[in-house]
């Protein structure tokens, strides 16, 4: 592939904010890889968009590194990486690889598919890793001795919450630790698109889904404007480690989003229970 052409993976990209966004960025002058978890879903999404595909589970992370492989098999360097693909799940539930779902799906994945492919983004000499959070952030709160939550309550949809706000931290992690090799990265919260979002969880996708719903939440094609804006940005410095509300740098985010002994412990347990160190 020819090294003037912008690279962009995109996860969560079957349908939703990923899919509107897919089609906005696609293009003669961008390589474009999506990822999501049904080909059935994904599959009319690349034929439109003549990108590549690739599924997986981020409920199981022998399929992200298996993703990471095939991936980096394919592209050269990677200008943008998107990690969006997540959702709410129930707590109850636990991955294939016996982790909180929203602790594995949301954080956890993207944590590992973003170091596995991080000579892919020095390659290209100066890139960006765009980090899907939310404002469920402030809901959250981090313990490191119980990132599963094993023993916390999940009312009020706190392990979503706490997901999102890692989300955060681990954006700032990137900007503390990859700069030199001019990777920056930020998150983003999209707004309260109506998607299929909540699908994974009975009680958040009735909420979403409820008539009530329409008069609080946009549209798909507004909610991923904002994450269209930002990988059209690019490798951008001034927005590494910052986090968007929509549009606006310096979304309400929680405390802990700026604990640096949390953003430090919570890189190297994740990176201890991905296999990295």
């Amino acid at each position: 592939m020819g090294r003037d052409r912008r690279t962009i993976v995109l996860t969560g990209a079957s349908d939703g904010i990923g899919a509107v966004a897919a089609r906005a960025l696609a293009g003669p002058s961008t390589e474009l890889i999506l990822v999501g978890r049904s080909p059935h879903k994904l599959d009319p999404i690349v034929a439109e968009t003549g990108a590549t595909g690739f599924t997986a589970d981020f409920s199981r992370l022998s399929e992200v590194r298996d993703l990471a492989a095939r991936i980096a098999e394919r592209v050269e360097k990677i200008d943008v990486l998107m990690n969006n693909a997540g959702g709410t799940f129930a707590a109850s539930q636990r991955t294939a690889d016996g982790h909180e779902p929203c602790f594995q799906i949301n954080h956890l994945a993207p944590f590992l598919l973003t170091n596995l492919l991080r000579d892919r983004l020095a390659a290209a000499g100066s890139s960006l890793v765009l980090n899907t959070s939310s404002v469920g952030n402030l809901f959250g709160s981090v313990d490191l001795d119980d990132l599963d939550f094993e023993r916390r309550p999940t009312l009020g949809g706190r392990h979503y919450g706490t997901s999102k706000l890692e989300n955060i931290m681990f954006t700032r992690g990137i900007a503390q630790r990859w700069s030199d090799e001019r990777i920056y990265s930020a998150a983003v919260h999209p707004g309260p698109a109506a998607t299929s979002f909540g699908r994974d969880s009975r009680l958040v996708g009735l909420a979403y889904r409820s008539p009530l719903a329409r008069l609080v939440t946009i549209t798909a094609e507004q909610g991923a404007a904002p994450l269209i804006a930002l990988a059209e940005r690019g490798a951008d410095p001034s927005v590494n480690g910052v986090y968007f509300s929509r549009h606006k740098p310096g979304g309400r985010e929680n405390p802990q989003a700026r604990d640096q002994a949390l953003i430090d412990g919570l890189w190297q347990r994740s990176a201890r229970l991905t296999g990295l160190s």
